[in-house]
Order: structure tokens, then C-alpha cells, then sequence
């Protein structure tokens, strides 16, 4: 008689652990400890200076702040609620030209019931009252946050429609549908297939993977090594080991660690690239709502260039696995072909200023021609002969003026007055 396989709806591995990522808006500076949550494993711990080893140092900056410009603050917790363990939260600042509060809060889980109903739960997938109380009462992110940080409303420009989940799970050696054949043997399809529902919070009913684009689909899992493997989709990231959890002191410890800190940093940078693009496509759409069309893409230039120096970054690392992933997520938002997009449609309004701006002299230049060539006719006439007469001088500038007004009457006369006019409305 075959063994039936075990539903992810229904399991609970050896190690479970989420973090859950909320955009909100500070209200005041954090009184916590500064710098990132420093897990510990052993006599390693993940603080600032230990995190910073792994990236860039302009990506450190942004991801952890610098001496005296603080960016990121952590306080521990202990909240059981529903089968969660609240363990940590963390606020990282991440403020854009247009919504200086502008900030991310990360809170740290781990998961002591099935782990794919939580985070079904937390996408708005409601089976269970249970369920429905996953992120209520003593863990609502507005309480935890209450007085420091208010949660961003469903209608901003960094609303998402749920949090941001990273899941993480290691299986018992019954969980074969995880497992791969032996040590370093292939994995089963159904390793894949778990590894999206984590990631997409869904279950074959809530999202079922069409047979003609699953492969597609599930192409783009980063295999970190033989022993576990990672998904990023828009809404969510899984982490998913491949071999049983032998408990305190297995790899997976670390494996854990990782997908709290490195990991989970290379995916906070992603959010940050995707909030700025965000902004910068609202400033792009509303720069034509405004007379001062010169100033608009100047300062639009200049916001451009402040996230390509600050924030761009597709290698932060020389990690293989944190690039990868934040490649993952960049893909999935098209953050590249985005900001591609925004360089090109800002090089065209630059275009535009620029000829509007050259009209405009050529404009000026062609009102001191009109107005100088027959003024300047007349009082070299005048001083050749030797006349200095008022009288002929008063009718010398009348001519003159006569002189301009017709010439500005004409085709050329009215083309220079019309791109004086473009050119005082930029």
C-alpha cells in the first residue's frame, strides 16, 4: 500500500521560523538600540559590525546607517500569541524626497504550528478563526508599534496589500516530499512545489501552478547549496531545506541565522530600490502639473541621480547567495527595466527643457535684433552727418520704434515673440 505524502497545510517542521516586513511611517525617533537585531549562534553575533562585512560599504549605509546617523534600531520581545513567538522587532528608516517618515518595520517570528496556514493567513487567505488571528491582538504591528510608527494605509505610494513574509522551514526526515534522494541526489518536483507555497502564501487552491508554466514559474529558485534552496515572488520569499533536521547543533542553525540577517538585508534593499522607483515614476507622471517645468526636471534629475549613488545596487555583495536573491526580487518587481524606463523618459523631458530654454535665447536674441538694427541705423546716420539736433533725434527713435513694430507684425517677428512666451512659461 502506497504512504500518502504529507500536505504542507498540515505539518510543522523541526524549525520554523518568519519575519514579517510592515511599511510604516515614523513618528518620532526609536528609543531602541541602534543597528540591526543581533542574533546569536554560538560565540557569533549578527550586529552591525559583523553584517557590514558582507556588503558594500554604500550599501552598509544604507542598510545599517553611519556613526552619528542612525538608520535602523532593534528592541527584543517575547509575545506568545496563536502558536507565534514574537522575538525581536526592528525599525529601519528608509525615507525618500517626498516622505522623509517613510520606514520599514521587520518583525521576527518563530512558528510553532503548520506554517504554510500562518502566512495563507497573513496574504488574507482565511480558512480557521484561528488563522484569522495571526496578526491581531497582542502581535498587531499597530500596537507593538503604538506611539513610534503608524502602519501605512491600504492608498500610499509604499502600500502593499498585505506584509511582506519570509518564511523558513527545515522538514523531519518523514517530510519526503521536501527531501532530496540521499545526500546530494535530485530533489522531487513536490520540493519545488512546497517551496512556492511558502512563498506565495497559497495552496494548490488558492493558486493553482498551470502544468504549461510551472516549470517557468519555479525556475527561478535559488539553490543556496544541496541542503536547502530559496524562492523570492513579489509578495514573499520561503527558505526550505532539502535534508531531515537533526535539531540543536545541525547546519541548519546557521542556515536560519542567515535567512534572518544577510538574507533578509539583501531583500530590505530590494524594498527600498522598489519604494524609491515607485516615487520617482509618481514624480515622473505629475511634471508637467506645474509652470515651473525647468525646475520640476531639475529636481527630478537630481533625485535620480541621489538613488543611482545611494540605493542602486545589483552586486552588494561578494556573497553569491544575497546577490542572487536581491536579483530575484529586482525581476520580480522589473526594478531594472523600471528604472531604465525612468532614465530614458528623463533624458526626454532634459531634451525638452533644453530646447525650450535655447527658443527662449534665440527669442531674446532675436528681440535685441529687432529692437537694436533700426535704432542703431538711425543714430549712426545721425552722427555720420554730424547732426545733433534733438528734434531729429526724437524722430530718429520714432522711426525707430515704427521700424520694430512693423518688423514685429511680420512672420519672423511674431515666431520670436511666441517663443519668448514658451520660453517665460518654463
Amino acid at each position: 500500500m502506497t504512504a500518502v505524502s504529507p500536505s504542507l497545510e498540515t505539518i510543522t517542521g523541526v524549525r520554523q521560523e518568519l519575519t514579517v516586513v510592515v511599511p510604516v511611517r515614523l513618528l518620532r525617533t526609536p528609543d531602541w538600540a541602534e543597528g540591526p537585531f543581533p542574533f546569536e549562534l554560538g560565540s557569533r553575533r549578527t550586529d552591525t559590525a559583523t553584517r557590514a562585512t558582507y556588503f558594500a560599504p554604500a550599501s552598509a549605509r544604507v542598510l545599517y546607517g553611519a556613526p552619528g546617523r542612525p538608520r535602523r534600531w532593534y528592541r527584543s520581545a517575547s509575545v506568545v500569541h496563536n502558536g507565534l513567538h514574537l522575538i525581536g522587532m526592528e525599525l529601519l528608516r528608509t525615507a525618500t524626497a517626498r516622505n522623509p517618515e517613510h520606514a520599514l518595520a521587520v518583525l521576527h517570528f518563530t512558528v510553532y504550528r503548520p506554517l504554510l496556514p500562518v502566512v495563507r493567513a497573513i496574504a488574507g487567505r482565511v480558512v480557521t478563526d484561528g488563522d484569522a488571528a495571526t496578526l491581531t491582538g497582542p502581535l498587531d504591528p499597530g500596537e507593538l508599534l503604538a506611539g513610534i510608527a503608524v502602519v501605512t494605509s491600504g492608498a500610499g505610494t509604499f502600500a502593499i496589500a498585505r506584509p511582506y513574509t519570509i518564511a523558513f522551514l527545515t522538514p523531519e526526515s518523514e517530510h519526503s516530499p521536501a527531501l532530496r534522494a540521499g545526500r546530494e541526489g535530485p530533489l522531487p518536483a513536490t520540493a519545488d512545489r512546497w517551496l512556492w507555497q511558502l512563498a506565495s502564501r497559497s495552496n494548490p487552491a488558492d493558486f493553482p501552478l498551470a502544468p504549461e508554466t510551472s516549470a517557468a514559474e519555479l525556475s527561478s529558485a535559488v539553490r543556496i547549496s544541496a541542503d536547502w534552496s530559496a524562492l523570492v515572488l513579489r509578495q514573499g520569499a520561503a527558505f526550505l531545506g532539502h535534508r531531515a533536521d537533526a535539531g540543536d547543533g545541525d547546519f541548519y542553525e546557521f542556515g536560519a541565522l542567515h535567512s534572518r540577517t544577510v538574507y533578509l538585508d539583501a531583500l530590505l534593499l530590494g524594498s527600498l530600490q522598489r519604494d524609491h522607483i515607485d516615487e520617482l515614476t509618481d514624480e515622473l507622471s505629475d511634471v508637467f502639473d506645474t509652470t515651473q517645468l525647468a525646475r520640476r526636471v531639475a529636481m527630478l534629475e537630481r533625485n535620480i541621480a541621489v538613488f543611482r549613488s545611494t540605493y542602486w545596487r545589483q552586486h552588494l555583495t561578494a556573497h553569491g547567495p544575497a546577490n542572487e536573491l536581491l536579483l530575484a526580487f529586482q525581476q520580480q518587481h522589473r526594478l531594472p527595466d523600471r528604472f531604465g524606463e525612468i532614465l530614458a523618459e528623463a533624458a526626454d523631458y532634459s531634451r525638452l527643457v533644453q530646447t525650450q530654454e535655447s527658443q527662449q535665447i534665440s527669442g531674446a536674441l532675436g528681440i535685441l535684433t529687432i529692437l537694436g538694427l533700426p535704432l542703431g541705423t538711425a543714430l549712426g546716420i545721425l552722427q555720420v552727418i554730424g547732426d545733433e539736433s534733438l528734434s531729429h533725434l526724437l524722430v530718429a527713435l520714432g522711426l525707430s520704434v515704427a521700424a520694430t513694430a512693423t518688423v514685429l507684425a511680420t512672420r519672423y517677428g511674431r515666431l520670436v515673440l511666441s517663443s519668448l512666451r514658451r520660453g517665460s512659461r518654463l
